[in-house]
């Protein structure tokens, strides 16, 4: 393969192809790539929401206590070099492109076509390697059983809840769901919950036998735009953030039962200077404008609950994906008494279109939501008005918008 864009362009044809189960693929380029993987410990990350923002946390606050740390996550807003995150900072495109050189050299060699998922994890446990780092923390992408993440072998699981989502590839029920996530985990290794999940429903539905740990909930003070606990103020506001700053936590306990020498003011400086973009997250340049990428119903009652807590009734923009259940988004999000809505029309092909996103939201009791273009919300999210602009239903969606804003992150 030669250097330049080609590497980036290749990744990025690769992302029609869907979703794709199994592990051979990973395995191979990883061999192909000579093992990356047994270079450092590793993390996995699993749950239907908030994997993210538990990574998030974990990766500043274990980079605070003094550790060089690798993250891996999904989905990116901008540019897919955000998903790999070394000590503080993202990877640059000439780096990313560099990395999935060396894996598209691998794949051509073995004879193999991997999926841009699977691209992109190899890429990042390549730059983990590269990067000498003392603990790489892996996001499980969907699932887990066939997730190329699980390829891994983690000294720590984390789970950090169960609902409904992907339900075509990981079942219709929850326990079908936990069952999936489960075997991310390993016999005798620490398998760290969130405070919502029960043990004891979660042990029957375990095929491995991993030693449960659950996360206990600090005591917290939530406010509209940030919480405090422990003296420390977190910047990512929400309960629901809380329970993701609590699993982070157990884990945190659970490598030093492991050994690990972490000391406890660095790790709460590190969660105080946790940042998230677009997990409500005020947006740069735009003080009245709050992104949240709340991509299914637990994400939205997530943030309806929030918004009703702290009083507040935003002017509502909404997208999202065809594959999403929209229907129970928009009842969830309707709870939340928004002053106005208006859909947002997507122009790829994974966007839900225009009349599903308003029977959903006439389902909801808004009878006629407003409609614009992703141009047109651009301008008026640019005028400066005090009430609150509230943006969310979709990462994708969110990252399209920072384009035609021009915002970089």
């Amino acid at each position: 393969m030669s250097s330049g864009s080609l590497s980036l362009s290749v990744l990025e044809s690769r992302g029609h192809w869907g979703i794709k189960k199994g592990l051979d693929n990973i395995r191979k380029l990883l061999v192909g790539l000579g093992h990356p993987e047994t270079s450092y410990p590793a993390v996995l990350i699993a749950g239907t929401n908030g994997k993210g923002s538990t990574g998030a946390f974990l990766a500043h606050s274990l980079q605070s206590a003094g550790l060089n740390i690798g993250w891996t996550t999904s989905p990116h807003l901008l540019c897919p070099s955000e998903r790999i995150w070394i000590n503080g900072q993202h990877v640059s495109k000439n780096d990313l492109d560099a990395l999935l050189e060396q894996v598209l050299c691998a794949e051509m060699a073995l004879g193999i076509k991997a999926t841009y998922f699977e691209l992109m994890v190899s890429a990042s446990l390549l730059a983990f390697e590269q990067a000498s780092v003392d603990l790489a923390l892996v996001e499980v992408g969907m699932g887990g059983r066939w997730d190329s993440t699980n390829i891994l072998d983690p000294i720590i699981t984390i789970l950090t809840n169960v609902a409904m989502d992907h339900t075509a590839h990981l079942g219709d029920t929850l326990e079908a769901i936990a069952a999936e996530k489960l075997c991310t985990a390993r016999d005798n290794r620490p398998l760290v919950l969130g405070p919502a999940l029960e043990p004891q429903w979660l042990k029957p539905l375990c095929e491995s036998k991993p030693l449960m740990l659950t996360s206990c909930l600090p005591d917290a003070e939530i406010f509209w735009d940030h919480s405090v606990v422990n003296g420390y103020q977190i910047n990512l506001a929400g309960n629901h953030q809380i329970h993701n700053l609590a699993t982070a936590l157990g884990a945190i306990d659970a490598l030093r039962g492991l050994g690990w020498k972490l000391d406890a003011d660095r790790v709460y400086c590190g969660l105080s200077n946790t940042k998230w973009p677009g997990r409500f997250w005020k947006v740069p340049g735009l003080s009245n404008v709050v992104f949240d990428g709340a991509h299914n119903v637990n994400g939205a009652e997530a943030l309806a609950g929030h918004l009703n807590r702290c009083g507040v009734r935003p002017h509502l923009f909404f997208s999202a994906m065809s594959d999403k259940d929209l229907f129970g988004m928009a009842m969830a999000l309707a709870a939340a008494r928004p002053l106005s809505v208006t859909i947002v029309e997507g122009e790829e092909y994974r966007y839900a279109d225009v009349e599903t996103m308003r029977s959903a939201w006439s389902h909801a009791g808004c009878e006629c939501p407003s409609l614009l273009t992703m141009n047109g919300l651009s301008s008026v999210l640019q005028k400066n008005v005090s009430d609150t602009y509230l943006v969310t239903g979709s990462l994708y969606f969110l990252g399209h918008l920072l384009e035609e804003l021009n915002i970089f992150i």
